[in-house]
């Protein structure tokens, strides 16, 4: 099963913010890569509850199932490669492929059958590395939102908090309370239903 734990900080910035660093950095637009998440759950969030989420990662003409879920200290991300027929039957279908991340769900006690596609993000992103960790520059559409956040992903979470916040204090950037990716989305549903 290929598994791993993720460990990340982040935060939400201002578009000057942002911009600011990728000029401090020197980022150029050929360091960006695009990339789709799209977002499954079932009707009655069954995975939200449980603190989980559930995506296909389409990058590069490839595509990633990933099942998070939540440990001590971080998330154990449960992925699996799916081919794009695969992918094209879970997003178009809700066809559920077989494998690791199935199998991990039906242990969560998740109704594989009413998962269903929910809707997608699109990430701009650049990466950095930053005193033995990764720096990630996001900048993430929506429905009819943008927003800005700087991730930092390491392996020792008491280091990576040190290092990041200190980060931030040198930047002048306040600290937000920052959900993830897949809460400011289901957020931002909500809000248009309404």
């Amino acid at each position: 099963m290929a598994q791993e734990i993720e460990i990340e900080f982040k935060n939400l910035l201002t578009k000057e913010e942002y911009m600011q660093l990728i000029q401090q950095f020197s980022i150029k637009d050929t360091a960006f890569s695009v990339q789709e998440n799209h977002y499954f759950d079932t009707p009655g969030f069954h995975l939200k509850e449980k603190q989980s989420a559930l995506r296909v990662r389409q990058k590069d003409g490839s595509f990633t199932l990933t099942l998070k879920t939540p440990i001590t200290d971080g998330l154990l991300e449960t992925n699996q490669r799916l081919s794009s027929g695969q992918a094209e039957e879970l997003l178009k279908h809700d066809i559920f492929p077989d494998g690791e991340v199935k199998d991990f769900l039906l242990n969560l006690g998740a109704s594989v059958s009413s998962l269903h596609h929910f809707g997608s993000l699109t990430t701009k992103r650049a990466e950095l590395e930053y005193r033995g960790g990764l720096l990630v520059f996001d900048e993430s559409s929506y429905f009819d939102k943008v927003d800005y956040e700087l991730e930092y992903e390491v392996k020792d979470f008491k280091e990576g908090e040190k290092i990041f916040f200190d980060f931030l204090k040198e930047q002048g950037i306040p600290i937000r309370e920052t959900e993830n990716k897949i809460k400011r989305f289901y957020r931002e549903k909500v809000r248009q239903e309404s």
